[in-house]
This record gives structure tokens, C-alpha cells and sequence, in this order.
């Protein structure tokens, strides 16, 4: 279906009940980026329009790209003499609250906090101009306890945070099992319980929880602790396929400095090919990042279970967004009230793609007009 055709199906609500995936709200600058690099690529010696571009993301590997590309210098090399300064963030509304700020232009996001910035700025802030990541989500629980789906009844299952990315995930499967809960207590049939990835392993090993719907690499962490896979979230999408990491940029930067966010994406383009191309060498890159940002590096075990399940690619797989939107909706985490027409714009990557001799991919019909 040709772009053309999905704009037909424009017109999803969605308000701003949509939250972050939670890894805490605190931001830090990790200092790199400060100096350009010496250019090597398309861009060396060409002036773009704007002298610095400031990219946010977070230390989680869901967020390869960013890690992976900025560490390979894959972004200057497009940028040129423009130089790279880097925030990274802990969870979306911090990093949503800096683009909305001027203090980011760029950022790797999940998919609920950038409809919330976009729903809360009515539609202002923020554009999705790319995908990044898909797949990288699992259900893993106490296999002494539950063997098989019906068995979640009556059990205490964590999420990251109330109405984020996964905890709609996890309401709408129980929803579909015929079970009731209460989203916002989550009280019910199955007890959801809103808990900070941080703090989810712990919970899991001393058996306050009976297990967790989570991103990478938690879910690997709980495997690590004799967590069982009961359900691969990838498997309930088609072609299983559904983002979890985004490029946004701001509205503003995009109009004043389109060249710049071209570069941008692609460098961002050239670090998903760089990383199917070397899995390897992408994988401890990314490993060696988390460890430099965040004092700890993953165990070999957890890392490669946890990389292995995570697809990085351009496709904003936009018609997952859609889809999520009306779980949350019919969750009663949405009310419907806000349009998400426009929170697309693909056509910068669309460009680069063409003169990669790609194809487009589609917005479902949410892309600019």
C-alpha cells in the first residue's frame, strides 16, 4: 500500500495519557561530542547550516543506534565541520521537556513519550521523522508459578511505568484474555504492578513479583535469574514487527536547518547498516558505551540474548504506533481527544533513502500533508 492509500486511514485520536519508558527523569550531559571530530566522509569541507546539532538518546540498548553510531563517528562523518554535543536521558519526559526547551534538537525516543510531547504541544513540538529499533520486548516470569498464559490470573506482573509503551502492551493482552483490571490501579484479575526497570530484577529475585512485561535488556536480566520467556511481544505483531525506538526532531530545527537533520539521518541510516553488516563489533560497541555512560557493562549472557532480540532498522513501523494508540484507548489510558495527524515527517529520510536507491516507507496515514 502506497502512502497515498494509508493516508486514508488519518484521523486516530489519542490525548496525553502517554507516558515514557521508565528508566528514571533524570538527565545528564555525558560530555562527548564537544570538539568536531575531523570530517572523513560526503561531508568533509561542506558548511551545513547550522554550526552545532545537540542529539539525545539514552544509555539503553534499544538506543543502539545512537550508541553505536556516535561511538563509530558515523554521524560526523555526514556533519561535517557541524559539531555533535550529546545529552543522554534516563526516560522520555526529560528528554521530551529538553527538545521542548531548545536544549536538544535531535533525539532516540520510544514511541509513547513522542506522542505524548506531540499531543501536549497540539501537535507543535515535536516531528517522528525516522525508526530506529523494533522488537526487543518480553513477558518473563516465574516458571515454578506459571507455565501458560492462563496461568498470569491472580498473579502480580510488573511494567515499567502506568500507560508506557509496554504497560499498554500488557493491559491489552489481558484485555484480550477476557480478564479485567483497573489501568490506572491496576488492580484486577492480574495485578499490574508500575515498577522502575532499575528496581525489577530485585523485585523479580526475592519474588515480590511473579514477572515482568519489559525492554531490553531487563527481560534478559530476568532470564539471567531464572526468568522464563512466556510471551516475545514481536510475536503479536505482524511480520513481527512493532517500534520501540524512534528519531524525533524539533519542528523548529527541522524548518531552520533541514540539511542538518539530513545528515543526521544519514549517519543514522549508516549505523543500522553498520550494525547488521558487523553484529559483532556492534554489539561490544554498544556494551562499551552502556559501561562509559553508566559505570556497568552487561554481562556476556545477558548482552547477547538481550541483542539478539532487538531489530534496528529505518522503518518507523508507524502502523505499530497506530495500533498501540488504540490499545491505550481502549484501555481507558487515552481519551481520544487529540489528533495525531502530522506527527510524521518523513520525507528527509525519505531522501536519503533515494539516493541510496531505497525504497520509501510508509506513515499509516500520520505523516505531514
Amino acid at each position: 500500500m502506497g502512502r497515498a492509500a494509508a493516508a486514508a486511514a488519518a484521523g486516530l485520536t489519542a490525548a496525553a495519557l502517554l507516558t515514557a519508558c521508565g528508566y528514571g527523569s533524570k538527565s545528564t550531559d555525558d560530555g562527548s561530542g564537544s570538539t568536531p571530530a575531523a570530517a572523513t566522509g560526503a561531508a568533509a569541507g561542506k558548511k551545513l547550516s547550522a554550526g552545532t546539532v545537540r542529539i539525545g538518546y539514552f544509555a539503553n540498548l534499544t538506543h543502539g543506534t545512537a550508541l553505536v553510531g556516535l561511538k563509530e563517528g558515523l554521524f560526523q562523518k555526514e556533519l561535517g565541520g557541524t559539531q555533535v554535543k550529546t545529552q543522554v536521558f534516563n526516560a522520555g519526559p526529560s528528554e521530551i521537556e529538553a527538545l521542548n526547551a531548545g536544549s536538544v534538537d535531535i533525539g532516540w525516543i520510544g514511541p509513547s513519550p513522542a506522542v505524548n510531547g506531540y499531543v501536549k504541544s497540539g501537535g507543535r513540538s515535536l516531528r517522528i521523522i525516522s525508526g530506529s529499533a523494533s522488537g526487543g520486548v518480553k513477558l518473563v516470569v516465574d516458571g515454578r508459578k506459571i507455565k501458560k498464559p492462563e496461568d498470569l490470573r491472580g498473579r502480580r506482573i510488573a511494567t515499567p511505568q502506568l500507560g508506557n509503551t509496554q504497560d499498554v502492551a500488557l493491559l491489552n493482552y489481558i484485555a484480550e484474555k477476557g480478564w479485567k483490571v483497573d489501568a490506572q490501579t491496576g488492580k484486577g484479575d492480574v495485578s499490574v504492578v508500575r515498577l522502575d526497570n532499575k528496581e525489577t530484577p530485585a523485585a523479580f529475585k526475592s519474588g515480590s513479583i511473579d514477572g515482568a512485561w519489559v525492554p531490553e535488556p531487563t527481560a534478559s536480566k530476568l532470564v539471567s535469574e531464572g526468568g522464563k520467556v512466556l510471551v516475545d511481544e514481536k510475536d503479536l505483531w505482524p511480520d513481527k514487527k512493532f517500534v520501540i525506538t524512534n528519531v524525533i526532531v524539533s519542528q523548529t530545527f527541522l524548518k531552520q536547518h533541514p540539511d542538518v537533520v539530513e545528515a543526521v539521518l544519514r549517519g543514522s541510516v549508516a549505523a543500522n547498516a553498520w550494525i547488521r553488516a558487523n553484529p559483532g563489533k556492534a554489539k561490544a560497541d554498544a556494551n562499551a558505551e552502556l559501561d562509559r555512560l553508566s559505570g556497568k557493562a552487561l554481562p556476556a549472557d545477558v548482552l547477547d540474548a538481550a541483542w539478539s532480540s532487538i531489530d534496528f532498522t529505518d522503518d518507523p513501523v508507524a502502523p505499530s504506533l497506530r495500533t498501540s494508540a488504540d490499545h491505550a484507548v481502549k484501555a481507558g489510558l487515552l481519551d481520544g481527544g487529540a489528533d495525531l495527524g502530522g506527527i510524521y515527517d518523513l520525507k528527509p529520510l525519505d531522501a536519503v533513502l533515494r539516493a541510496a536507491g531505497r525504497p520509501a516507507y510508509e506513515d499509516a496515514g500520520l505523516g505531514v500533508r
